[in-house]
């Protein structure tokens, strides 16, 4: 059998394998509540109650499957090792308001990391350009600063370039097609990156090598790890990134094929599929809906694998590491945008010439985050059910003198239950016995604190999730009412909160939580045991808040980068205490003979032509004819003046 043929079956097994496990719990799930339903008569509200649950367990026994997929295997890892790459390459590195002192020292660490990689396995030299959209003309001025000493500290001059646009039009997806656009003829490959990404040198060259060795590679992304968590919430996301991630991304892998994900950073791209394939034209309408596509990385996989490119998740690829959001807060702050952002994916379903399964993909995306409307609205309808319920009639038989008592079907509401707790549970305990019996367990701790650290991640859970479930229901009805969230900045560093903070964030949350549950105990009592484990957190929402972005001390969810940094982000610690320290002595600028200019920026003209892309995704004459043009090169920041 050709291997390409094995590899579909493969993969065309393992979706049919997760829909057919998804599909058959939601309708296990549908029977169950039609039976407890039917006790005292089926109505419009139990048929409503059982549609809602039948599409909630669908989407948790999808996630399920996807966990299940990763334990029971594994897409086929490269079949050789790919030789060196000799193509031209560049690392993308796109900064918004961020902290230049920070963000350029992870790429003084990259660029050292690099150079060790190509010393000791060769290939080709590795550019580095940063994107600034920053708006703050005080940071902009920083920038400047920073990338002076970033040149001297580095040596690289000639390989590392600055610019910032004077219009930050379509964000960080339209400046990654500005650069694509006016620069990436001179490229075979970038690699994409966020602020707070750092990646291996080792990583990166092995990337780029995959990707000369498969022509039709046109995207590859890695699995990034979680680093650098502090407080509770923080370290619960660094332990689920490194614990379960790599099994659940095993499982995406296997489903996805050659149509596989792309998450917008700590990925390669082939220059030439992106500009041939990957125009983003703004959706006509205002936003939230209309204008430019916030959730782009998407709609750019499904671009290229609809012009026949690759897109594939190596999850084999280690070495590859961001930073997550420190507090609930501030996770739902990016979340907002996101849920804006795939929520406009609706308005693509009907693209020309999509594959099937990125449509899928779109709905899965979309499906993520209106999910939690369908629970909601099966505890509101379940209430109003209960109020609305007639009596009992025990004598339904006229004349007949013994009383009639309707059948208990409790138990299949407790079956139904621990069903649905079951598919959110199972998963992760598989992961936490398998990770015991191969060895994995052993960066975390070993077994016992393994499995302690996944028992505490779900209790967590457990208690955040009504919190989360209010703050993307607000975020879905915001989108659905017309409110465009906008690209707020990422909040870096500390992420503590005050008490005075949380309850500010999370007061609206206790208002609903007490509303909800002062009219269960007053018109469904009987409610009240089940809604509970909801109502409590919601009520409770700013100590949650608060607490989960306290300081974590305690043993559990131990990685396997709290016993030994990796290097790169060891180095990234070096070379920011040092600069901290220049920072404190006034001592930023380099001396004054090492400097090549006062003003080290290439501002863009926002007003010239785009070039070698167009609003449908064709190449421009400029892509396609100078892709070799040293010309279209970045130049040295240092060589122009803005």
């Amino acid at each position: 059998m050709p291997p390409g043929l094995g590899a579909a079956l493969a993969v065309a097994r393992a979706r049919v394998a997760a829909l057919a496990i998804s599909v058959t719990a939601a309708a296990v799930a549908f029977q169950l509540f039609m039976k407890f339903g039917a006790a005292d008569g089926l109505d419009n509200l139990d048929l409503t109650r059982a549609g809602l649950i039948l599409i909630s367990t669908w989407w948790l026994a999808w996630g399920a499957a996807q966990g299940l997929m990763g334990l029971t295997t594994r897409a086929a890892p490269p079949r050789v090792k790919a030789p060196p790459h000799q193509g031209r390459a560049i690392v993308l590195v796109p900064v918004y308001n961020e902290d230049p002192m920070v963000t350029f020292a992870r790429i003084a660490a990259m660029e050292a990391s690099l150079q060790a990689a190509r010393a000791a396995r060769g290939g080709a030299e590795v550019h580095f350009a940063i994107l600034s959209d920053t708006r703050n003309t005080e940071i902009a001025a920083l920038e400047q600063i920073w990338f002076l000493r970033l040149l001297a500290e580095t040596g690289a001059r000639g390989r590392i370039f600055y610019r910032r646009r004077t219009d930050n039009t379509g964000k960080k997806a339209g400046n990654i097609e500005e650069f694509i656009t006016r620069s990436g003829a001179a490229y075979d490959y970038a690699v994409i990156l966020d602020a707070d990404s750092l990646m291996e040198g080792e990583t990166i060259l092995e990337m780029l090598a995959r990707m000369e060795a498969e022509p039709r590679l046109g995207l590859l992304q890695t699995l990034p790890k979680v680093v650098r968590a502090q407080t509770l919430f923080g370290r619960a996301m660094q332990f689920s990134a490194a614990f379960y991630s790599p099994v659940f991304a095993r499982g995406l892998a296997m489903m996805q094929g050659r149509s596989g994900p792309f998450w917008g950073h700590n990925a390669a791209v082939r220059v030439r599929a992106f500009a041939e394939s990957c125009g983003l034209p703004a959706l006509a309408g205002k936003p939230p809906f209309g204008g430019h596509i916030l959730s782009h990385d998407y709609v750019e996989a499904a671009l290229l694998a609809r012009a026949g490119w690759t897109v594939r998740l190596d999850d084999d690829l280690e070495g590859s590491f961001e930073e997550g959001p420190e507090n609930i807060v501030d996770h739902a702050k990016r979340d907002r945008r996101w849920c804006q952002g795939n929520l406009q994916h609706a308005r693509l379903l009907a693209a020309p010439r999509l594959k099937l399964w990125s449509r899928f993909v779109f709905v899965q995306g979309i499906f993520a985050y209106v999910a939690p409307l369908f629970w909601l609205g099966f505890i509101l309808v379940s209430i109003v059910a209960t109020v609305t319920a007639p009596p009992p009639d025990y004598f339904p038989t006229p004349y007949w003198p013994f009383p009639v008592f309707p059948a208990d079907e409790t138990s299949k509401a407790i079956g139904l239950f621990i069903g649905i707790i079951g598919l959110l549970i199972l998963p992760k305990a598989l992961i936490a016995f398998d990770a015991a019996a191969s060895g994995r367990a052993a960066g975390f701790g070993g077994g016992l604190r393994a499995a302690l650290s996944t028992l505490s991640e779900l209790v967590l859970s457990s208690i955040t999730a009504p919190v989360f479930l209010m703050y993307q229901t607000r975020a879905v009805l915001q989108v659905l009412m017309g409110r465009d969230g906008g690209w707020p900045t990422n909040n870096r560093g500390d992420g503590t909160l005050s008490l005075r903070t949380a309850l500010v964030a999370g007061r609206w949350i206790s208002a609903w939580g007490l509303a909800g549950g002062a009219a269960t105990w007053i018109w469904a009592p009987g409610l009240v045991p089940w809604l509970s484990p909801v109502v409590v957190p919601m009520v409770l929402a700013p100590l949650i808040l608060w607490a989960t972005a306290r300081p974590w001390r305690g043993r559990l969810f131990t990685t396997p980068f709290d016993r030994r940094a990796p290097a790169i982000v060891a180095a990234h610690d070096a070379v920011l205490t040092r600069w901290e320290g220049l920072a404190a002595q006034g001592a930023v600028l380099p001396p004054l003979g090492t400097q090549t200019a006062a003003v080290p920026v290439q501002q863009e003209d926002a007003d010239a032509p785009a070039r070698g892309i167009s609003d449908t995704g064709a190449p421009g004459p400029e892509a396609s004819q100078n892709r070799h043009d040293p010309a279209d090169a970045p130049r040295p920041a240092e060589e122009t003046h803005g």
